[in-house]
């Protein structure tokens, strides 16, 4: 019998219920501390005394750096291998909490936020690249993912939904006791505040999920790299993954749909708030609706992911299960849409279920997309062409934000979110043919 492609065995080599465990619980670790830090952030730096300029100054610090960093850390991933590069994606966002808990001046939080951004930039791919790797390692290149990253992307989205959910009441509940609060800033001369906490809590974590990656995602022997071939490798692996993306059909409806997704999720984020400061009544009110709509938005896509591969045997295969979720997605925004200029029980009902959809939608795509790209690319490439994935979805949002924010008030923002998504969706009614992708 012979030996299938990738089944090469190597000291350590694990099983696939092993690898989908630590994968998982890589997924959990690493974006509970994002979370954390996520509900309280802009208080904090207000608190600090940043105008929302220079808050929006320091975000940018945040987007752009991982912009820039996201396909050059996925060759890098592809060449010194996938534990490296996310260890040091851990080691960066310890010393970015750090930094956005601690810093009271402006340059202290953009290092911060910058920090974040090249963490963000490292982590995208290289725990799902291990995995697939791992998998294939183990069973061949026809193992099933799906299950594995559907329960990876759940894990990241529970971990969302948790630290939100945690990172917003942290502070409220050390604000019950003014004295706690008053000593807290005293015995640390003003460093840290209540609103601080969830982002030192989230060192620590971030410091386990750093551990979690030395110990337990081991992967195949690796030639020792060298400054030259890492020069070399990394450009070559970056023309590779964009290469491919012009050659394989599917490969470029997965990047297309990744645009798509963009467009929607910058609809969402630049017009939710204002919709529920609109529903509650007041900004206040609409702060404390909106934070409760992004955790349940965090549960949705959680609930979507777990359901993915239910999804693909009931539509019949991935690509048909693309094409539901996303059209769901779509229905959703479209929903929302119907309700803009309405108030009431009834819109505030159906806005919510739209709310829901967008969410349960692009959580069921995402496992499904990302087995029909691991199934066109090799191990050689695959953190990078995770990276062009990414990179696709950040900047079409980016620019999709702008468009959006320059539209009129009303149904045809949402509309705009909409349409995109289900031009994703009808990407997806032909079938491409079943070419296998190297996976050496």
């Amino acid at each position: 019998m012979t030996t299938p492609p990738q089944a090469v065995a190597f000291p350590g080599r694990l099983d696939e219920r092993t690898a989908r465990r630590r994968f998982v619980a890589a997924s959990f670790l690493f974006w509970l501390p994002m979370g954390l830090a996520l509900a309280p952030m802009v208080l904090l730096f207000t608190e600090r005394g940043l105008g929302l300029t220079a808050v929006a100054a320091v975000m940018a610090a945040h987007s752009l750096t991982a912009a820039a960093l996201e396909l050059p850390t996925g060759g890098l991933c592809d060449v010194i291998g996938r534990r490296p590069v996310l260890a040091g994606a851990g080691v960066l966002d310890v010393g970015a909490l750090l930094l956005i808990g601690l810093g009271t001046t402006g340059w202290a939080i953009a290092l911060g936020m910058a920090f974040m951004g090249a963490a963000r930039a490292l982590s995208s791919g290289p725990a799902e690249a291990w995995y697939v790797d791992t998998v294939h390692a183990h069973s061949g290149p026809d193992a099933d993912l799906r299950t594995g990253l559907a329960r990876g992307s759940t894990a990241s989205s529970a971990a969302l939904a948790l630290g939100t959910l945690a990172g917003g009441a942290l502070p409220w509940l050390l604000g019950l006791g003014p004295d706690l609060a008053s000593r807290l800033r005293a015995y640390t001369s003003g460093l840290v505040l209540p609103l601080s906490v969830p982002a030192l809590l989230g060192v620590l974590v971030e410091i386990a999920f750093v551990a979690h990656v030395l110990v337990a995602l081991r992967e195949p022997p690796r030639p020792p790299a060298t400054l030259r071939g890492v020069l070399r490798g990394v450009p070559a692996a970056v023309a590779g993954g964009m290469r491919l993306g012009a050659r394989d059909a599917t490969v470029r409806r997965i990047l297309m749909t990744a645009s798509a997704a963009g467009t929607a999720l910058a609809a969402l984020e630049l017009l939710t708030p204002g919709r529920a400061a609109e529903l509650a009544g007041t900004a206040e009110a609409g702060a404390v609706l909106f934070a409760g709509l992004a955790t349940a938005g965090f549960v949705c896509s959680a609930l979507g992911s777990h359901a993915a591969p239910l999804v693909a045997r009931l539509a019949g295969g991935s690509e048909r299960a693309v094409l539901v979720s996303l059209a769901a997605g779509g229905t959703g925004l479209l929903l929302i849409a119907g309700t803009v200029l309405s108030t009431g029980a009834l819109a505030l009902t159906l806005a919510a279920t739209g709310y829901a959809l967008v969410h349960l939608g692009l959580g069921a795509a995402g496992p499904s997309e990302s087995d029909l790209l691991h199934r066109r690319v090799g191990s050689a490439g695959r953190a990078t062409a995770l990276s062009v994935q990414s990179l696709a979805l950040q900047l079409v949002a980016a620019t999709g934000g702008l468009v959006i924010g320059a539209l009129p008030a009303g149904p045809l923002p949402w509309l705009l979110g909409a349409a995109a998504l289900l031009a994703g969706a009808a990407l997806w009614t032909r079938r491409t043919p079943p070419v296998p992708a190297p996976v050496a």
